[in-house]
């Protein structure tokens, strides 16, 4: 574990994720040279979008045998908030998926009404209803007043590292996370939601990145959120170096742990120490099996702009995230769940009763738009990448971090090594 400012520490319940403007001592994707496309906003974070406000609580504790409803536990919350807790104002949303083995829950009314309301938020797998049904009483708790809502909760697959069945998500984190919700710098990697992810078969998680777009009527921010738990080593690209197949080795494995149920399928890490390499092909069969088949996991993508977009128009922002998927190599296995949405915080009080007078860009400027999601999704991708640290969970598995240095030296073999920010 390295000097992350913030750093989350094993056996410790973490609440808040927003780090100080100065002195942040983790680098990321730019600060190691990995060149990128687009102008990004201040922050390079989603939060570059006035108004905006990112909580998480970050579950870390136990070690060793998986025992269920005991741990160890790796999974959070993280929570989306698009104008933020004090403005309870909906603003104009959209869906797309990619590929469907995933849950996102309030879908089918925003695509009928083209109205977000509330929070977005992100955990694991099998805490989609509780974070649901918490996120509803958080907002009766704090004044908000409907007869009836459609909250939007997504998920991917923390079960490799995390007791998923044992269900540690609470009412209580959930108040807890949005509570925590704020504008300003965020953390990436193992935090949140993102805890206990894999993303191309190294230790993924939370990240993100925003692009300043200029166009015809005006300069307007695009933001990207992403929980990255998706893909194969083999597919890896990072600026379009095949970084997967010159990193072959860190692959996922297991450390014995003592009482660990026996997993066969699992191949045991070569030595136990970080860096270890090993054995078999990038996509072997035992290192698959002890994940899930190549491919499977899912990566949900919050998509923000405070350009003046209706819901149809944010939906083709929204499928453009598919394109950052697949500028990392990603291509949408059978078993994962690649679903994003979008929204705009601009039209504020577009929601009422009479006649809205609203604001849209005309879709000749939107190209512009299209090309920073595009960009802002695989520079978040690779922010997570960047940022997470190597974990070790349930039963002893254990995920590596993408090692900065070989990373740089993969860059610069292929001269696409750029000057550090």
């Amino acid at each position: 574990m390295n000097n992350r400012v913030a750093v989350l520490v094993l056996l410790a319940v973490s609440v808040g994720g927003n780090l100080p403007a100065v002195g942040q001592e983790r680098p990321r994707a730019r600060d190691l040279g990995i060149p990128f496309e687009g102008s990004p906003g201040p922050l390079n974070s989603i939060t570059d979008i006035a108004g905006i406000e990112i909580g998480f609580v970050t579950l870390q504790r136990g070690e060793g045998a998986l025992r269920r409803g005991q741990g160890p536990v790796r999974t959070g919350v993280t929570a989306i908030v698009p104008r933020g807790k004090a403005n309870r104002d909906p603003v104009f949303g959209a869906w797309f998926t990619l590929n469907a083995a995933g849950e996102m829950t309030g879908t089918t009314w925003l695509e009928e009404r083209g109205f977000l309301e509330g929070p977005i938020l992100i955990t694991n797998t099998h805490s989609v209803g509780i974070v649901r049904d918490a996120a509803i009483e958080w907002m009766l708790r704090n004044g908000w007043t409907f007869r009836w809502i459609t909250p939007v909760v997504a998920e991917t697959y923390d079960g490799n590292l995390n007791d998923i069945n044992g269900f540690h998500i609470t009412r209580e984190h959930t108040f807890a996370a949005l509570d925590d919700a704020k504008g300003g710098p965020i953390s990436e990697g193992n935090v949140g939601g993102g805890t206990g992810m894999v993303c191309h078969q190294f230790k993924g998680g939370t990240g993100t990145a925003s692009r300043r777009v200029a166009v015809q009527s005006g300069t307007y921010t695009v933001g990207v959120l992403v929980q990255c738990n998706y893909g194969t080593r083999a597919q890896l690209r990072v600026a379009g170096v095949p970084v997967g197949s010159e990193i072959q080795d860190l692959l996922p494995c297991y450390v014995p742990a003592s009482g660990a149920s026996e997993r066969p399928s699992g191949e045991r890490c070569a030595d136990g120490r970080i860096g270890s390499k090993s054995s078999g092909a990038t996509d072997s069969p035992a290192v698959a099996s002890a994940a899930g088949a190549p491919g499977d996991g899912s990566i949900i993508i919050v998509v923000a702009t405070d350009a003046p977009l209706l819901p149809h128009q944010l939906q083709r922002l929204a499928k453009r995230a598919a394109l950052g998927i697949g500028r990392m190599g990603g291509t949408a296995s059978n078993g994962s769940g690649d679903i994003f949405v979008a929204f705009s915080t601009a039209n504020a009080s577009a929601d009422i009763p009479g006649v809205a007078s609203l604001r849209m860009l005309g879709n000749v400027q939107l190209t512009p738009l299209f090309e920073a999601v595009v960009q802002a999704t695989e520079e978040a991708i690779i922010n997570t990448l960047v940022a997470a640290d190597t974990m070790t969970g349930a039963d002893g598995f254990r995920v590596f971090a993408l090692p900065h240095e070989r990373l740089r030296a993969v860059m610069q073999k292929y001269n696409r090594l750029a000057k550090p920010n």
